[in-house]
């Protein structure tokens, strides 16, 4: 499958973005699709995981309570939405997709497939 993430931009603190990841050559529900951000310097940190058996997901702990993942099937995306955005969410935001969900939560290493990075910039 190939990944294609979209929905980036510059916000002011406060403020909200949706980022959608979107599959294309196979159906994401086949896949457990983590949403993960890297800023220059620092390793790529998991931010967000949906599964794709039971729908249940995972939350790094400086995101709960304002961001919020979520599939549509019928159009073959995922989406990360981020509410009350804080300068340190700013970071390139990528998608990773595999078949196994303990897979994605271990982290990005070894993950089968990626989307380009799309930038989020909180900046007032």
């Amino acid at each position: 499958v190939q990944l294609q993430a979209s929905g980036g931009g510059l916000v002011q603190p406060g403020g909200s973005l949706r980022l959608s990841c979107t599959g294309v050559g196979a159906p994401l529900s086949f896949y457990a699709i983590g949403w993960f951000r890297q800023t220059p310097g620092k390793e790529r940190e998991g931010v967000s995981v949906i599964s794709n058996s039971d729908g249940e997901t995972y939350y790094v702990a400086s995101v709960k309570g304002r961001f919020t993942i979520s599939r549509d099937n019928a159009k073959n995306t995922v989406y990360l939405q981020m509410n009350s955005l804080k300068p340190e969410d700013t970071a390139v935001y990528y998608c990773a997709a595999d078949p196994l969900y303990r897979a994605v939560l271990a982290g990005p290493l070894g993950l089968r497939h990626w989307g380009r990075g799309t930038q989020v910039t909180v900046s007032s």
